[in-house]
This record gives C-alpha cells, sequence and structure tokens, in this order.
C-alpha cells in the first residue's frame, strides 16, 4: 500500500512539473496585437517545441516568438525577449495580398508569415520578412480574464 502511495505521489509531482513546462502565463506589454490583446493583459502560453510547429500551429493564430532584433516587436513578460504576432500563412501558403514585396509567391518551407493586429503599430513580417518556424516557442491559448 505504502508503495502504491508513494507512486501516485511520483506521478502527480511529474504531471505538475509538465504542465509547469508546457504552460506559462505571460504579460502584454506594447500595442501590436490591439484591440484583440491590450498591454496589461495576460495570455496562457503552451510551449512547443521546434518540431511541433508545423503540427500545432495554424494560420490565425497567435503565437510567441523569439525576439527578432533589439528593440523590435511587442514585449512580453515585462520586456523578456518574446514577441506576439498572428500567423498570417505558414510554409507552401500563399503570400497574402499587399506583402508581395517579400518576393515570393508562396511562403517557403519551415518559415512562416506573422503580423501584428495593429499594422500601424507592428514591426513585423513586412520588416523582418520569413521567420524561421524554430523561432515559434509557443501559441497562446487564451487571454486570461483580470
Amino acid at each position: 500500500m505504502l508503495i502504491l502511495v508513494a507512486l501516485v505521489a511520483a506521478a502527480a509531482a511529474g504531471a505538475v512539473a509538465g504542465a509547469r513546462w508546457t504552460l506559462r502565463v505571460v504579460e502584454v506589454h506594447g500595442e501590436s496585437m490591439e484591440p484583440g490583446l491590450w498591454p496589461g493583459d495576460r495570455v496562457l502560453m503552451r510551449r512547443l517545441r521546434p518540431r511541433q510547429v508545423g503540427r500545432r500551429v495554424r494560420p490565425g493564430d497567435v503565437v510567441v516568438i523569439s525576439r527578432v532584433g533589439p528593440g523590435e516587436g511587442f514585449l512580453l513578460d515585462g520586456g523578456t525577449n518574446l514577441v506576439i504576432k498572428r500567423v498570417a500563412a505558414m510554409a507552401g501558403d500563399p503570400v497574402p495580398a499587399g506583402l508581395e514585396a517579400l518576393g515570393e509567391a508562396r511562403v517557403p518551407p519551415g518559415r512562416l508569415l506573422v503580423l501584428g493586429d495593429n499594422a500601424r503599430r507592428s514591426t513585423d513580417s513586412r520588416h523582418w520578412g520569413f521567420l524561421p518556424e524554430s523561432r515559434i516557442t509557443g501559441v497562446v491559448l487564451r487571454r486570461l480574464d483580470a
């Protein structure tokens, strides 16, 4: 009986540790995703490994990306090296109208195109070009109520 209790406790501890690695609450800083997300909003993010991006991310999803360059993007979690954007197109998808300057008709393999919802206040694929899928660190599951 004691061994069964120890096994159950170990399994529960493993599940909690796994959830802590997988899920993360981050706070929004910046205006690039207004009106959907505002500065001070908190979102629940599911972390992804690079090999999961093609299976778990779809156009329209809001994703968390490792920072592209100094001073660029939309800061999360009090100024970490993360930005948040909406996926406009994945590898193989047609490049959306108005972004022909990127020089491709379709998004190249292993890349994606991301945009901020507030185009006037967003630095995104219009500035960076196509991002490697490996830059995706997670997908936003939902905005949390205050």
